[in-house]
């Protein structure tokens, strides 16, 4: 299997079991890191909403969420992009709503470098979320 397969296959199954759990919408603000999961989200049975502008992305589906009691998820790339959805996550986590980040951090080696998109987000949202977890480069994921 190809390192491009394994990183497809890999990041559909974590869309289909958000899917699984209940997630009803993907918020998705394109950039060319997380390119995967906006292709995995699209493909999967779960409506996707393509919003270019972070911080309104993130207040979107916190709406929605707040309005169906439905979850839903934010796609986007990495650095700053993912700082914009930080008013949302506090907002979200004050409030009881569930609003699940998935953003796509650059590999540990190549973060902080001074620019926006190489800030290291390893517990960006602070205390404003009830679990983080930093999946592992695919090349360091052990065969399936």
């Amino acid at each position: 299997m190809t390192h491009r397969a394994t990183t497809y296959d890999t990041t559909y199954a974590l869309v289909a079991s958000l899917a699984a759990a209940g997630v009803g919408q993907f918020v998705i603000s394109p950039g060319s890191r997380s390119t995967v999961l906006a292709v995995c989200a699209d493909l999967s049975e779960v409506n996707t909403v393509i919003v270019h502008d972070e911080r309104s992305a993130a207040f979107l589906a916190l709406g929605w969420t707040r309005a169906t009691g439905i979850p839903s998820a934010l796609i986007c790339t990495s650095g700053t992009a993912a700082a914009n959805y930080l008013p949302a996550m506090v907002e979200a986590a004050h409030s009881g709503v569930p609003l699940i980040a998935l953003t796509a951090d650059r590999p540990p080696e190549v973060r902080g470098f001074g620019a926006g998109q190489t800030i290291d987000q390893v517990k960006l949202y602070g205390y404003n979320v009830v679990w983080y977890h930093e999946l592992p480069v695919m090349n360091e994921c052990p065969p399936m």
